[in-house]
């Protein structure tokens, strides 16, 4: 083999390889928008079995979701080739919509090479919950507007969403003040913003690799780890006082993951005056964002009806009627 050849196969091999890895991100892409779409159908109480032409009523739900979720990955990578971070395509991960009602676990990329420094980790790390907040906010307004509002509560069970500071600040200016035991029934657009508000606050917290452990690295440098075992602690203690219990199946698969962070090529430049104001608006989309109690099922409510108990006698009218005619006196 002359080198010509050889120059010619491994150029042709380089090739292959990232098609290959590119249909592997397209194709978990696609199962993904499956999944979240049953998903979204589902939620519309469509059976896709027995009516399968239905499923395409998840897809406001699904789209909405995934664009969210591409968004947040995609602020990673490109912030990552802007600082010559060797980074993935993002990875999404689809799950089955029974029992998990949205379809998916989430997307991530893999940096393959460590940030040179700080700064440069803090803006890869920030680049994804800004990116997705930009859409989540959006997507929860216009799902309020177009979400059914009961005056009253509900009285059929089911699950229940709880809210935050950002959620509720976004249904006042968007429906106004309404009463407290008004009922509003989301939309599937506004569900995907809400999940998406979700997936920004799980991933700032600041523990390990997660978004927010990489931003509370950038700014607090070694100091991190105090922050880093507090912040784990009370995700453990939300899940065992039964606030979720998802908190505590979070808490321990952070924990297994650890909450110690690996440096950067340069961890000592610490970061700037314009990044260190970031690093704490970062923190306080995290304190806007949270939810303590995500999800909680609600009993169906049943309402002790009593019997109204039947008089001894009848009305007066009737007593008249049914007795002697009364005595109306001067008529013959």
């Amino acid at each position: 083999m002359n080198d010509a050849t050889l120059q010619r196969s491994v150029s042709l091999l380089s090739v292959r390889r990232p098609i290959r890895k590119i249909w592997l991100h397209l194709l978990l892409f696609l199962l993904t928008l499956v999944t979240t779409t049953i998903a979204g159908a589902l939620q519309n109480g469509v059976n896709p079995i027995t009516d399968p032409w239905q499923i395409s009523s998840g897809l406001p739900f699904a789209i909405t979701l995934m664009t969210i979720l591409l968004v947040h990955e995609m602020g990673h990578y490109f912030m990552s080739r802007y600082h010559r971070v060797d980074a993935t395509l993002p990875y999404f991960i689809p799950a089955p919509p029974i029992p998990f009602i949205i379809g998916t676990f989430g997307a991530f990329i893999r940096m393959k090479s460590a940030p040179r420094d700080r700064r440069s980790l803090f803006d890869v790390a920030a680049a994804g919950p800004l990116a997705g907040l930009v859409l989540a906010v959006p997507a929860v307004i216009v799902g309020l507007q177009l979400s059914t509002i009961s005056p009253e509560p509900g009285t059929g069970g089911g699950i229940s969403l709880g809210s935050s500071l950002l959620l509720s600040f976004l249904s006042k200016i968007t429906l106004g003040l309404l009463p407290d035991e008004a009922n509003i029934i989301m939309h599937p657009i506004g569900f995907a913003g809400w999940i998406g508000l979700l997936v920004t606050a799980m991933n700032l917290l600041p523990v390990g690799q997660l978004d927010g452990g990489h931003v509370i690295y950038a700014l607090f440098g070694q100091r991190y780890i105090w922050v880093s075992r507090l912040a784990l602690v009370s995700i453990l203690l939300l899940g065992l006082l039964r606030w979720w219990d998802g908190w505590l199946i979070w808490g321990l698969l952070l924990l297994f993951m650890g909450v110690r962070h690996p440096p950067s090529l340069d961890p000592y430049t610490p970061l700037d005056t314009k990044r260190k104001f970031m690093g704490w608006f970062m923190l306080a989309i995290l304190a806007v964002t949270f939810i303590p109690a995500p999800f909680s099922i609600e009993e169906p409510k049943v309402y002790d009806e009593r019997p109204i108990p039947k008089p001894k006698s009848p009305p007066l009218e009737l007593i008249n009627y049914q007795g002697e005619p009364p005595d109306v006196g001067g008529l013959p």
